[in-house]
């Protein structure tokens, strides 16, 4: 355990907090497989009354793929208790281009379905069918003519969301998962365009919706994840307590080296349910 803060004002600030926001991957499972600190974490805070929500910058799945992917590892979540970066995109796609309906995506199909759902319709890959919106995601099912296309758009100068800045996503399996940040890099080189915006973390969008929906202050708030760039960076954007923990992506000397320092680096998620209930004592 490391901390920015003294003994005391550690206690003091892990007092305060009302509701973990919980990154996912590399932060309660890895991959396929749920953490064995999860569940009893999970329980500790509904014990501890704090209240909690599962973030994630991986929109590859629906919010009901990601419910029954939670469900088939035992936790039951609520649609309330979740937020992706799709459906970040899609809230911002509706507040910056009202006007829009025809999307070319770079997604999987479960992500092509909450956009579906919410309205808009998919572009085919034809020159002749001009998008309103291009969005570039984390696509597992990505093929080779569609990122073409995607880049041919980007360099007609359509407007260009990325739904995340993830480079790789965490994984159990000896691959390396390239994530939306990646395909976007490769799309740069090929036009020297970069993305208009990228939603996700760090962008602080998704806590400012924890902060509002269970009115609460940012300090309030301990975002917990695996990642400086994206989790920790979102908690010093949002104001929030950043709590980075090693079971993920980011190794103890990497984290010790960053700029932007957690406010408090644990093993696991466990570890800080330990210290959330010592702070109650």
């Amino acid at each position: 355990m490391r901390s920015v803060y003294n003994d005391e004002e550690l206690m003091r600030r892990l007092g305060d907090i009302r509701h973990v926001a919980l990154d996912m991957d590399g932060t309660i499972y890895m991959g396929g497989q749920l953490f064995d600190c999860t569940k009893p974490f999970l329980a500790r805070l509904k014990r501890l009354g704090i209240t909690y929500s599962f973030l994630t910058n991986n929109p590859s799945k629906s919010i009901a793929d990601y419910l029954a992917k939670l469900a088939a590892m035992g936790i039951e979540a609520s649609k309330e208790e979740m937020y992706t970066t799709a459906l970040a995109t899609i809230d911002y796609i509706r507040t910056t281009y009202p006007e829009a309906r025809r999307l070319f995506l770079l997604g999987t199909p479960s992500m092509q379905s909450e956009f579906r759902k919410a309205g808009y319709e998919v572009a085919e890959d034809s020159a002749a069918d001009r998008p309103d919106v291009v969005v570039v995601a984390f696509d597992m099912t990505l093929e080779y003519r569609r990122l073409c296309r995607a880049a041919w758009w980007v360099q007609q100068g359509v407007p260009y969301v990325a739904t995340n800045p993830d480079r790789v996503c965490p994984t159990d399996e000896e691959v390396v998962l390239v994530d939306c940040g990646s395909i976007c890099k490769c799309i740069e080189h090929a036009t020297g365009r970069q993305p208009d915006i990228t939603l996700g973390k760090p962008d602080p969008t998704m806590l400012t919706g924890v902060r509002q929906r269970y009115g609460l202050q940012p300090h309030q708030i301990a975002m917990v994840g695996d990642r400086i760039y994206t989790d920790i960076e979102m908690a010093h954007n949002a104001g929030a307590f950043g709590v980075l923990v090693l079971s993920g992506e980011t190794t103890d000397e990497v984290a010790a080296a960053a700029v932007k320092q957690p406010h408090l680096t644990v093993a696991n998620i466990g570890e800080l349910g330990e210290l959330l209930e010592n702070s109650r004592e």
